[in-house]
């Protein structure tokens, strides 16, 4: 909160972006107004290259932002505020440190944010007991929230231009414009599943269609069945021989929001409201309550995510085993840029923990350039046995039952291939490669089994079915109109064959390095469509990407597998599920198809209303998962959770989680660029979050009376910068030649299949000054977490060529090194031998310096909190060299290039969104 006299917010406000991010109050006092002694905030420029202060629109000031606003004592704070008498909150940006040297650039305005303390300092939230509300505020029964008289006072407001009249505002300050800190999920009802596995992106849904409409805003919940390392921490249920109970209407599995009645002999479904039998050796007597006397020893009644062992019912064939398959390209590019052989060691590599999961684990090989090469692999041999097929327009599979082999039984068999097959090939001059054979060669090889095909492709496809041609020269097509063609498959091939393995439970994971262009937009279907994965590593070579692309490899290899998975998402009576995002088939209207998942996939849900009205004041959705485990378990992994339903638009407001929102909009206009053009992708995601402003705004008769001034709720503070940084992204921005196709394709597959945190991250990656880090930064708190440096604006103003920055956005860590930096810190941090070159996944040297330990402990405990899916190259790039352009990315809130359409800054944007919210009203 600022001074008298005084712009700058003081250290010791409160909380993240209240005290010093310009969030007010409709009654707040006006910095620079007579009598308030506050200061008008300080206008900034840009001082990058080629970086300037935005021009003035329509009578607007260059951006300048109320920095010194605070909210006014008579309103109720705004939600998610401290507590009166609450002990101040740390912001998340700290003011920069004093300048070790004259500074090259214009000064920089303080931040006025510090960094959070670390997540295992935080008391968890209490659970809330009988009588008392449930977690997040949500009442158990009856009314949602606060009484929404209050609503008009409970609002933000952002300062986009000069007030009116004398002593007005001045413009709006970019250093105090909203910038996300550790993202944390709004918490579901009492007894509902943690919201890592079901996220919604509003915790409230609307009564009738005609509130949704009002909303504007997509209904939906980002769904992760499973999570990483949870596969021995989910309690199992277990029944008595009549099986799992279940409701014989709507088939929803016993949760704890069902009711028993009749002293405990029926249940009355949650869903559908109808009374159940209870099994005779399910039953169990209930207490003065109501409640069952054996709740205690009942998970699936306990607790929100429970697993069960499913019976014979379940099956429609024995349960498959883990199953894998590898078609190996075996091309001149494939042996000389080293990617036969990384893929070779890091297969060997996995062998013993892929036999350990499952003594019944099967594994087969296939190689293939111009033609297709198959191996006997049966245990009785010493060697194995090659046979070619040179038939491509209609391959066939040469002795079928020894291609997929026991891994226990036939492992000397296999560890020989794995020893010749880089031998063999290594003096090869062959250029083709016969991918779209080489798939429908291992379907006829797995179709009778099922599991996971694994293709490693180096270059274009040129022979058989699925060949294709350069047709990256189509983008300099002046036909914008057909822009979206080059970013679909070029044919039905592959999309055929996707849908064929889906229907024998064959999940196909691509791994490829072709460049500078592989089709990836053809190619991508094998794996959408088949629930895998798509990894591309362009132009690869082991010193850049070989850690990276073995590390992930061998995770794909040994992580915890789901195989033969179906997925189906229920609600209750008034609600349906209409559409889905992400990796998977469609098998039925709801039913989804995953031959192979695991914990590091996610899928978007779309809740949608239902013919009829919702007649109660509490909903309920429940995520069901049938998988096989590795050791030959059929198990259901069921999450249910309930939701309120309200009649009240300004509770949806309040219950918006804002980074499950802005992640689902990500993937809402990364998947809407596959079939239109990229700007009508970015204005569809712009048009939601315009409307739902226009009617907030709508709703607040004092913001309707602000002036220049951008309204919105206090839950949805971050969602214009999660749009404009999704529109800023690889997978929106620019026009076709802005981005390369693939890296578009990558980027795209990527959003869709990603959690809810790791978009988040993509969006707006986390940057880290290390020449500035404070004494703690580096070392481990009480709690064994690695105290980490304060983040820094991504923002060319921000960027000091005295400094090193290091960027994180959960892919990959750019180390960025100032020409001015002090050379004593250069020698402290990478030796003698000095910085390596950008094209090396570099690994920090240890060396007996304290810069050296910290800035260790810090890339660390990065890459360790990393999805365990991905390894983080760091790539060091130096000002002034090409590489540097590897920074300017990650610099989103800076305006592109003049001719690069949505390049605007972020306060251009936040200009825009004003001008569009109140021309909708006029």
């Amino acid at each position: 909160r600022a001074g008298a006299g005084g712009g700058a917010p003081a250290m010791g406000s409160s909380g993240g972006f209240d005290g010093g991010g310009g969030f007010a109050s409709a009654s707040a006092p006006t910095p620079g107004a007579p009598g308030t002694g506050i200061a008008p905030p300080v206008t900034m420029g840009r001082a990058m290259g080629g970086m300037h202060a935005p021009p003035a629109m329509g009578g607007m000031a260059a951006m300048a932002y109320g920095q010194g606003m605070v909210p006014s004592t008579a309103s109720a704070p705004p939600i998610g505020a401290p507590p009166i008498g609450a002990p101040p909150q740390s912001p998340q940006y700290p003011p920069q440190y004093p300048p070790q040297y004259p500074p090259q650039y214009p000064p920089q305005s303080p931040m006025g944010m510090a960094p959070q303390p670390p997540m295992g300092a935080m008391a968890p939230p209490p659970v809330p007991g009988p009588g008392m509300p449930a977690m997040g505020g949500y009442p158990q029964a009856g009314g949602y929230g606060a009484p929404a008289m209050n609503f008009v006072e409970d609002f933000a407001s952002l300062n986009l231009g000069p007030g009116g009249g004398p002593g007005g505002e001045a413009g709006m300050d970019p250093a105090t414009f909203p910038r996300p800190g550790d993202d944390e999920a709004r918490p579901n009802l009492e007894l509902s599943c943690d919201p890592k596995y079901m996220r919604l992106t509003c915790g409230a849904l609307p009564s009738s269609p005609s509130l949704k409409t009002r909303f504007a805003m997509p209904l939906g919940c980002i769904v992760q069945p499973l999570r990483p390392g949870d596969e021995t921490t989910v309690k199992t249920a277990h029944f008595g021989s009549s099986g799992i109970v279940r409701c014989r209407r709507c088939r929803t599995y016993i949760n704890p929001f069902v009711q028993f009645t009749d002293g405990g002999r029926r249940f009355r479904c949650n869903v559908c409201a109808l009374p159940n039998e209870v099994p005779v050796d399910y039953f169990c007597t209930l207490d003065a309550n109501g409640v069952r006397r054996d709740i205690a020893e009942r998970p699936e009644l306990n607790s929100g995510t429970v697993e069960f062992l499913a019976s014979q019912e379940y099956m429609v064939r024995p349960p498959m085993p883990p199953s894998y398959f590898f078609a190996l390209d075996v091309s001149h590019t494939a042996v000389n840029s080293g990617f036969l052989k990384q893929t070779v060691e890091v297969i060997r590599d996995s062998l013993d923990v892929m036999s350990k999961k499952s003594e019944r684990t099967r594994v087969g090989f296939l190689t293939y350039d111009s033609t297709l090469h198959f191996y006997s692999l049966k245990a009785n041999q010493s060697q194995p046995q090659m046979m070619v097929v040179a038939e491509l327009d209609d391959p066939f599979c040469p002795m079928p039952d020894d291609l997929l082999v026991n891994l226990a039984e036939s492992r000397a068999v296999i560890d020989a291939f794995l020893d010749m097959v880089c031998d063999t090939y290594a003096q090869t001059q062959n250029m083709e490669s016969a991918m779209g054979p080489a798939i429908q060669a291992a379907f006829l090889a797995m179709s009778h089994i099922g599991g996971k095909l694994l293709v490693f492709q180096s270059c274009l496809p040129t022979l058989g079915a699925g060949r294709m041609i350069n047709r990256d020269d189509t983008r300099a097509s002046t036909d914008s109109t057909k822009e979206h063609l080059l970013r679909g498959p070029v044919d039905g091939f592959f999309k055929k064959t996707s849908a064929e393995c889906s229907r024998h439970q064959i999940c196909i994971d691509l791994y490829t390095i072709a460049a500078p262009f592989s089709d990836l937009a053809s190619m991508a279907v094998l794996c959408k469509f088949t629930g895998g994965e798509l990894r591309h590593y362009p132009g690869f070579t082991p010193d850049k990407d070989g850690v990276k692309y073995a590390k992930e490899l061998k995770n794909n290899l040994t992580r915890f597998t789901a195989w033969e998975a179906v997925c189906r998402v229920r609600c209750s009576r008034g609600f349906r599920i209409c559409a889905f995002n992400g990796h998977f088939f469609i098998r039925s209207m709801d039913l989804l198809a995953l031959p192979a998942t695991d914990g590091d996939k996610a899928y978007g849900v779309h809740i949608a209303h239902d013919e009829v009205v919702p007649s109660t004041n509490i909903s309920y959705l429940q995520c069901a998962l049938l998988y096989t485990s590795a050791e030959g378990e059929r198990r259901i992994r069921v999450h249910t959770m309930a939701v309120p339903v309200v009649t009240d638009i300004a509770e949806m407001y309040r219950a918006v989680d804002c980074g499950a929102m802005g992640a689902f909009m990500a993937r809402l206009g990364a998947e809407r660029t596959l079939t239109v053009r990229l700007q009508d992708a970015r204005e569809a995601v712009m048009t939601k979050v315009v409307a739902t402003l226009r009617e907030f705004k709508l709703l607040n008769t004092q913001a309707s009376r602000a002036f220049n001034r951008l309204i919105f709720p206090e839950s949805m503070k971050l969602l214009p910068l999660w749009i404009f940084a999704a529109s800023k992204s690889a997978a929106m921005r620019g026009g076709p030649r802005d981005v390369p196709v693939d890296a578009r394709i990558a980027a795209v597959y990527d959003f869709m299949s990603a959690s809810t945190e790791e978009i988040l991250k993509l969006l707006y990656p986390t940057m880290h000054a290390l020449h500035t880090m404070p004494e703690e930064a580096g070392t481990k708190d009480e709690y064994g977490r690695v105290i980490l440096p304060p983040r820094t604006v991504l923002a060319g103003e921000r960027i000091d060529a005295r400094g090193a920055y290091l960027v994180d956005d959960g892919r990959r860590l750019l180390l960025w090194l100032g020409k001015m930096l002090d050379p004593q810190f250069v020698a402290a941090l990478f030796g003698p031998s000095g910085p390596p070159s950008a094209d090396v996944d570099c690994n920090l040297p240890h060396l007996d310096t304290d810069v050296s330990r910290r800035a260790r402990a810090v890339v660390d405990d990065i890459r360790a909190e990393a999805s365990r899916a991905r390894h983080l190259a760091l790539t060091v790039v130096i000002q002034g060299h090409p590489s540097e352009t590897q920074l300017f990315p990650y610099l989103i809130e800076d305006r592109g290039a003049a001719n690069v359409p949505g390049a605007s800054s972020y306060g251009e944007f936040l200009v825009q969104l004003h001008r569009q919210v109140s021309a909708a009203q006029r």
